[in-house]
């Protein structure tokens, strides 16, 4: 269940307070997921604001085939604090990494009331901020500052056991996938995972593992007729980004309790004599420089029809990847620069202080960077730094 769109909303510049109950009025809306500096958002404030709050309702029926309530967040720049009804949920530091909360206990049947504060104090010149400006205007080659919520919220239901997080490897020499599954929830000796991948509704793998703990680490081998031109069309390219389709099931004795549908593919990235290899070969890359700012909505994408033509414009234009110059790209730009065959450059956004903290914020956040991306083919370089920017 989306939360994006109307939420109440109030700047609080001089972050005076503290607990949501100290917000006495709310006098804005604001339209998530979009950062109040933007006019997207409905609001377009482009002034210092240290601390903003964010509040909204929804409605909430207790599942009891999926009884647990997952609250997640994109990302909010760059401390979020959260309650519901009340209850603090916990926090997160970070501007552009994804979190969650499990929310079961504090969610009640009928009218929710779940509140937000973002910290983003705008002089902070040690944390993570890529090209976001320290003065009140945007000078030189840096850009309006975005605060609080700029990516997508959401609630999901789930079992009391479920399929929490899920990695791929692809191992080209040994024709085989890595994976890793990560399993939320009370340990059962009855618990089983099944995985299946297929190419163009063909099925190529399919395999059942027991669940010993909450990890699943396993080699699944691929069907294998050995004939180069069979496994040259299943291999990801920007010229034949094929995908795999991806079912895994968590299973309580024979009854599914929980399902994500998702892909992977094959394809290996390697450096030999200074030469960038795709697949083995030799590859020469053809990139843009990538901002990814936008008018009206700055960092976040307007839409995802957006994103989609923004990637065939690059290509159209005879390049087949992009450097995302100091930006940590919406996931959906990911999806669909797998879908469409775009070699990507991930990278992190600079502090500019090179301090005891700014090291500690970049390492914590650049590993949750890794942990988001590292699953889609189309990332091929991780550029932790830029320049000397923020290093001695």
């Amino acid at each position: 269940m989306s939360l994006n769109g109307a939420w109440d909303f109030a700047f609080d510049n001089e972050a005076n307070l503290t607990q949501p109950d100290e917000v006495g009025e709310w006098p804005l809306e604001i339209r998530v997921p979009f950062a109040p500096e933007t006019m997207a958002s409905g609001i377009a404030d482009t002034g210092f604001h240290q601390r903003c709050w964010y509040k909204r309702t929804f409605s909430y029926e207790k599942d009891l085939e999926k009884p647990r309530l997952i609250l997640h967040f994109g990302a909010v720049d760059y401390e979020a604090r959260v309650w519901l009804n009340g209850q603090f949920l916990g926090e997160h530091r970070g501007g552009h990494t994804p979190f969650w909360f499990d929310a079961t206990h504090a969610a009640v049947d009928g009218v929710n009331t779940l509140i937000v504060r973002a910290d983003d104090d705008p002089g902070d010149l040690a944390k993570p901020r890529g090209k976001q400006d320290w003065q009140l205007e945007p000078h030189s080659i840096w850009y309006p500052r975005t605060s609080g919520i700029w990516q997508t919220v959401w609630l999901e239901k789930v079992a009391d056991v479920y399929i929490h997080r899920m990695s791929w490897t692809p191992l080209l020499e040994r024709w085989e996938i890595g994976a890793e599954f990560y399993i939320g929830g009370p340990r059962r000796d009855s618990l089983r995972l099944r995985v299946r991948l297929c190419v163009k509704d063909k099925l190529i793998a399919d395999d059942t593992y027991q669940v010993i703990n909450r990890e699943v680490h396993r080699r699944i081998a691929l069907s294998d007729p050995g004939i180069d031109d069979f496994r040259n069309e299943l291999l990801w390219s920007p010229e034949s980004p094929t995908l795999i389709d991806a079912i895994v099931e968590l299973l309580d004795g024979d009854r599914v309790i929980d399902r994500v549908v998702s892909y992977t593919a094959l394809r290996s990235v390697s450096v030999q004599r200074g030469r960038f290899l795709l697949n083995g070969r030799p590859y020469m890359m053809r990139l843009v420089l990538d901002q990814g700012y936008w008018p009206e909505s700055f960092m976040t994408p307007p839409s995802e029809d957006a994103i989609r033509t923004d990637i065939e414009l690059v290509k159209g234009a005879g390049f087949n990847g992009v450097r995302k110059h100091q930006k940590i790209e919406d996931p959906n730009f990911f999806y669909w620069a797998d879908k469409l065959g775009l070699l990507v450059w991930g990278e992190m956004p600079s502090a500019y202080r090179f301090t005891h903290l700014s090291v500690e914020r970049i390492a914590a956040e650049w590993t949750e960077v890794i942990d988001r991306d590292m699953n889609h083919p189309s990332l091929v370089v991780w550029v932790p730094f830029n320049e000397s920017w923020g290093v001695p």
